[in-house]
């Protein structure tokens, strides 16, 4: 399988969207990457549904909605109904995983699953036959420009072993301080998708 290409709408000039949107329609990107924060689960904000509805207008590419908030459930229709084809929630911020990733799947959308950087993946072990992605954050969750945490290879290399021994159907995201540097590196340790 080769690698998918989800950019995240967070790089954008905001000023600009409807041009950054379109650029990305343009390009050869799989899906587009949003990253929605709620200021208590992560320490920053991002965007709320009046952003993603506009998003959803314009974007040609599938949407790739990942959510750093606690109490996802409360909005899993309404991001349905807003356009996300994929949506992520973190593992540290669902108090019954199970529930709500099939809450995703019964509302038609592709479930993921994110891991903080210092979650370990063992943690997947009994929820992967039920999602359609992992999302391994490598980088502290929150704000941009971070570095690469290094230790993410080891941990990406891990997750591929455990998907690949049960012959899974699982892909492999990753997020944050991914780069022309590390992107073949990525891919070659077992990741599907970069944001």
């Amino acid at each position: 399988m080769d690698h998918l290409v989800s950019p995240s709408l967070l790089a954008a000039d905001f000023g600009n969207l409807q041009k950054e949107i379109q650029m990305v329609n343009r390009s050869v990107a799989d899906w587009l990457h949003l990253d929605i924060m709620d200021g208590v689960f992560v320490p920053n904000i991002s965007f709320g549904f009046p952003i993603i509805e506009h998003v959803k207008k314009i974007s040609e590419k599938p949407l790739d909605v990942h959510l750093m908030i606690v109490d996802p459930d409360r909005y899993l229709t309404r991001f349905r109904d807003d356009g996300a084809t994929n949506l992520t929630v973190q593992y540290e911020a669902c108090t019954h995983l199970h529930r709500t990733v099939t809450e995703i799947h019964n509302l038609g959308m592709k479930s993921g699953v994110a891991l903080n950087p210092h979650t370990p993946v063992s943690l997947l072990k009994h929820i992967l036959p039920y999602i359609d992605m992992v999302l391994i954050m490598t980088v502290n969750p929150g704000f941009g420009g971070q570095s690469f945490i290094l230790e993410s290879y080891n941990k990406i290399a891990e997750l591929r072993k455990m998907i690949d021994e049960k012959k899974f159907k699982v892909l492999i995201e990753v997020d944050g301080g991914i780069d022309t540097k590390n992107a073949a590196k990525l891919i070659q340790t077992g990741v599907n998708v970069l944001v």
